[in-house]
């Protein structure tokens, strides 16, 4: 386990979490280059990004894909809790043009600070890359995220209508404002990727005692039964209970998982 560092000269340093050997960021440094410097036409470099896609980051996807089959039948919108620099909201877009294009029904909400953790607990444990303002992004990044959710809507057939929304803030306030604001709102795939304890707990809470979800709902987690970041698991542990739902596991990824409201 070891500290990686993103970033220029013109943008502050990120800290994030790595399992990557030495040899292995080097490797991915030299590939990185490569994409720089590809010589692909730029009309065609979009359409061949595949060559760029490593085992690890194409199996994150595709267990996104997996999860948003299982809810296509399933009425309701997708709220994803931590968004970052919201890849998922991109896919799930993506998905949404794929399997059902006119269902204008079919929001996708992002919640993020994007400004790193609000707050940690006791209940974080002590790993270093715990603290306050961890896993922030660059300045002003959610503002270049909405053009590039904007692209993905006209990709799609009645782009007029908008379908994506990114909350900024403490999703623990903004969450409740959101249900308030929007009491229809039922939910058929909530994404937790806080890593942390209290906005989880919150968040799981507002969304489930407040009668949110039905059956066929999913709940999918970024870090359950990690030891690193232990609050994920206490968060539902403490909600829903461990024992009272099968906790299903991507075959493909060591922590992603996801339980089903049956």
């Amino acid at each position: 386990m070891r500290r990686m560092e993103q970033g220029d000269a013109k943008k502050k340093k990120i800290e994030v979490l790595s399992y990557s050997k030495t040899e292995e960021v080097s490797m991915r440094k030299k590939f990185l280059s490569y994409f720089k410097n590809c010589p692909i036409p730029d009309e065609e470099i979009l359409s061949n990004l595949g060559l760029f896609l490593n085992r690890q980051t194409l199996s994150r996807m595709l267990f996104m894909h997996e999860l948003y089959k299982q809810i296509i039948n399933v009425h309701g919108i997708i709220v994803e809790f931590g968004v970052r620099w919201g890849q998922n909201q991109a896919l799930f877009s993506s998905f949404r043009g794929m399997y059902e294009p006119y269902n204008y029904n079919r929001k996708i909400v992002g919640f993020d600070t994007f400004s790193g953790y609000p707050e940690v607990s006791d209940e974080d444990g002590n790993n270093e890359f715990i603290k306050k303002g961890a896993y922030s992004v660059t300045e002003n990044y959610e503002e270049y995220l909405e053009v590039i959710l904007d692209y993905h809507e006209k990709e799609s057939p009645i782009s007029h209508i908008k379908k994506h929304e990114l909350v900024k803030g403490d999703a623990t306030v903004e969450i409740k404002r959101y249900l308030d604001e929007n009491p229809e709102t039922i939910i058929a795939l909530a994404y937790f990727d806080f890593d942390i304890y209290p906005p989880t707990k919150k968040c799981l809470e507002a969304i489930i005692e407040g009668g949110h979800v039905t059956k066929g709902s999913v709940i999918g987690f970024d870090e359950l039964n990690c030891h690193e970041f232990p609050g994920e698991t206490r968060a539902l542990r403490e909600v829903l209970g461990l024992d009272k739902y099968k906790i299903r596991r991507d075959v493909s990824n060591p922590l992603t998982s996801y339980i089903v409201i049956e």
